[in-house]
């Protein structure tokens, strides 16, 4: 693809999500517990918000613990959440000096109030950054923010920006829903599990057999590159050129 064609593609305005697949895979391979794999995939998960942030990408969401994942043993889940508020601990200074603005967006009625205290203080501090708007999903479910937005509109009639802000307000998103413009995911696996089902209507789909801790900046530039290239109609028709 020639170099005029990535450079002219605006990162600044792109929304790239992130399912983070792989990390107990990756240490079972190994032979070590899955927490193992849980604690190198927060070691990615900065490397990637950093090399997001140098390239101008604008929104960046990661999908950190979906609303099916309380299915999974305690302990896991105990291991989880302390991780999640320990990598909000110590990132949420990171943020403020990169000038990066932190959100978690999901249920927050099930987590436990120490998590939720980090969080909110997070949100608090980090809301003035412009370089990037950092989203975290935690306990999160798409179909089930789409049941809560629809309960909100129960009896008018929505428009797609309509929809779009109450879905927002379902999941703490103030800003709205935004579109999606490229999902990746790591590990292998191609569906989308239930994350961003109508932010993504038309965000194209970036899979990579690559387990989570694995993934590199160089990995994030070529998933950019990929999508520079291709064609984006939303359903119409683009006129020939040349």
């Amino acid at each position: 693809m020639p170099q005029s064609t990535f450079s002219a593609l605006d990162l600044s305005r792109l929304h790239v999500a992130l399912i983070m697949d792989g990390n107990g895979r990756w240490a079972n391979v190994r032979g070590w517990p899955r927490a193992a794999g849980h604690r190198a995939g927060a070691r990615t998960v900065r490397r990637i918000v950093e090399a997001a942030r140098e390239m101008g990408i604008g929104t960046l969401t990661v999908y950190a613990f979906s609303s099916d994942n309380w299915q999974r043993p305690g302990r896991e889940v105990s291991a989880l959440m302390r991780l999640f508020r320990a990598y909000l601990v110590g990132e949420t200074r990171r943020c403020v000096e990169n000038g990066v603005r932190l959100s978690v967006i999901g249920r927050r009625d099930r987590l436990g109030p120490e998590l939720l205290a980090t969080i909110e203080t997070a949100e608090r501090v980090t809301v003035g950054g412009e370089a990037m708007h950092f989203r975290v999903a935690i306990d999160y479910s798409a179909r089930d923010a789409i049941l809560r937005a629809a309960a909100r509109l129960a009896g008018e009639e929505p428009t797609r920006e309509t929809f779009a802000r109450a879905l927002g307000e379902a999941v703490h998103s103030p800003d709205g829903a935004p579109e999606v413009d490229l999902l990746i995911r790591t590990g292998g696996e191609q569906r989308l599990s239930d994350f961003l089902l109508w932010e993504c209507s038309y965000a194209e789909l970036f899979f990579t057999p690559k387990m989570w801790p694995d993934f590199e900046p160089a990995d994030l530039q070529a998933a950019v590159w990929d999508f520079a290239g291709r064609e984006r109609r939303f359903g119409r028709v683009l006129r020939a050129t040349g």
